[in-house]
């Protein structure tokens, strides 16, 4: 079922999808990659990630636009404006760029957003710096970015802010007197009480989140986090209300808190498996892997994403399972991320140490255990690994949702391949009838698990994969859109009919 077929949605009187509303997106990037050739000529293209996706329609189809920023440093301002200018006619809505400095970029972006925010709400207390100067440099940009969106809103309206390095915009938005509809969506997990409380602004940061009209989460764990911070920070909230959406009311003010996995076009990435490209490339992997089972595993390269663990977790399999050698060959790739920032160089040359110690360990005449790859995929190439790979790992430490999982399950449409996940990942919630899960901190499980995959029987592979992609298909990136949007404009807080209809955290395909 794709989007135009979902006649089993029953709307109530009461519900406005906010069809007749203008669509403001803010979020950190603007939906384009800006590149610059060597001769200083300008290129745009519109991003591919299923955020620009989901919402590029929805803006063509009500008209509105998207802030946020180009990418750029200081110096191509009028540059960048120009060309932006001129690529408004061509995707059909307006791009409202926000410059921002080389030290807002390093002490807002670097500093607060990544050093700071990211580390605390993946639970990873270690990697967190707590400095001053990231915590004014947020508020400052955050600033920047009301200013940039009351310049460019109509009073109905409304406007949707995206994750974690805008949560204070809305505070400053208000502070200028904007009285539009005003929703967020965090994509990364909220921790628990006792980690968010570790954070110096921790009463900022919630009364920011407490001025939004609708909160959606990824998870109900997420959600059940941040109410457990409310009722532990703030003095006595109302909260009413159960399922997908509830009510938290201080004093006169009504926050509408919502679980909404996001999630990808399920049918774009079965359709581009079924591409003569793909299918052709796959054959190729087949014929360059002979008499074996491809073991896959696709992460940015990140500290949350677990990729030592599994290599560890791989090196166990081999060495607890020697009739495997030969037979299981496994594939990692890792695309760059923050190349500049130190943690990250070193993550990535740990995880190279531990590919050459397993390679070195167990390669014998005609096979390889890993093959490593360290860069970025097109979408055809993806496409014939995910079709390729008998077995995909995707075991991050903690993770808000994790679309490859989902990506790997769309593009699976022979329904043979088996999907092992991290119970800390936000697919977990809808993939867990489906998926072998395993702690990913646990070596020895996690190696059983792969074992476990390699030999699971083709009908018990049908059956888990069916149930996977049958989950997928129905609660797809548009799901995801219209859901929100019809909670934010339902004029019933005790009614939410989409929510009764549907609810991928339960529904068992």
């Amino acid at each position: 079922m794709n989007h135009l077929e979902r006649d089993e949605i029953t709307m109530e009187a009461s519900v406005d999808r906010g069809e007749h509303h203008n669509l403001v997106i803010v979020s950190n990037r603007l939906p384009i990659v800006l590149s610059k050739s060597r001769k200083q000529k300008w290129t745009v293209n519109l991003g591919s990630g299923g955020l620009v996706t989901a919402l590029a329609p929805v803006l063509r189809d009500r008209g509105g636009t998207w802030v946020g920023w180009p990418g750029t440093a200081e110096g191509d301002t009028q540059e960048v404006n120009t060309l932006l200018q001129k690529h408004n006619k061509s995707i059909g809505y307006k791009l409202k760029p926000v410059h921002l400095t080389n030290s807002e970029i390093e002490n807002y972006y670097k500093g607060f957003s990544n050093e700071t925010i990211w580390p605390l709400f993946h639970d990873l207390i270690d990697h967190c710096k707590f400095k001053p100067e990231y915590w004014e440099a947020y508020q400052k940009v955050n600033k920047k970015f009301a200013a940039a969106v009351k310049e460019t809103i109509n009073d109905d309206d409304f406007i949707w802010i995206h994750d974690y390095h805008l949560i204070s915009l809305i505070s400053y938005l208000r502070k200028m007197g904007v009285k539009n509809k005003i929703g967020f969506f965090l994509h990364i997990p909220f921790p628990p009480t006792d980690i968010y409380t570790r954070l110096p602004w921790r009463e900022e940061i919630l009364d920011s989140l407490l001025e939004y009209d609708l909160i959606g989460f990824q998870t109900p764990r997420d959600r059940r986090n941040f109410i457990i911070s409310v009722r532990t920070l703030v003095d006595d909230p109302e909260i009413t209300g159960k399922g997908q959406v509830i009510s938290i009311k201080r004093k006169s003010k009504v926050l509408r808190a919502g679980v909404f996995p996001i999630s990808i076009d399920a049918n774009e990435f079965a359709n581009l498996a079924k591409t003569p490209e793909v299918r052709d490339k796959t054959w190729y992997l087949h014929e360059n892997f002979p008499d074996q089972k491809l073991l896959l595993g696709v992460d940015r390269l990140d500290y949350t994403k677990g990729i030592p663990e599994r290599l560890r977790a791989y090196r166990h399999a081999m060495r607890t399972y020697p009739e495997l050698h030969g037979k299981l060959t496994f594939v990692q790739v890792v695309v760059p991320s923050r190349r500049d920032i130190y943690k990250y160089d070193a993550l990535k040359m740990e995880i190279e140490r531990l590919v050459s110690e397993i390679n070195g360990e167990f390669s014998a005449d005609g096979w390889v255990p890993i093959h490593y790859m360290y860069r970025s995929l097109s979408r055809s190439e993806l496409s014939s690994y995910y079709s390729a790979a008998e077995i995909a790992i995707v075991t991050p430490l903690k993770d808000g949702m994790n679309l490859v999982a989902k990506e790997y399950c769309a593009s699976n449409i022979e329904e043979q391949g088996v999907l092992i996940l991290s119970e800390f990942a936000g697919t977990a919630a809808q993939m867990k009838t489906g998926a072998i899960l395993v702690n990913p901190h646990d070596t020895v499980a996690c190696a059983e698990a792969i074992f476990q995959a390699v030999h699971m029987s083709a009908e018990e592979r049908k059956t888990r994969m069916r149930k996977l992609r049958r989950n997928i298909r129905r609660y797809d990136i548009f799901w995801w859109v219209e859901s929100f949007l019809e909670s934010a404009f339902s004029t019933d807080l005790g009614s939410f009919p989409v929510v009764a209809d549907y609810n991928p955290l339960t529904d068992s395909g």
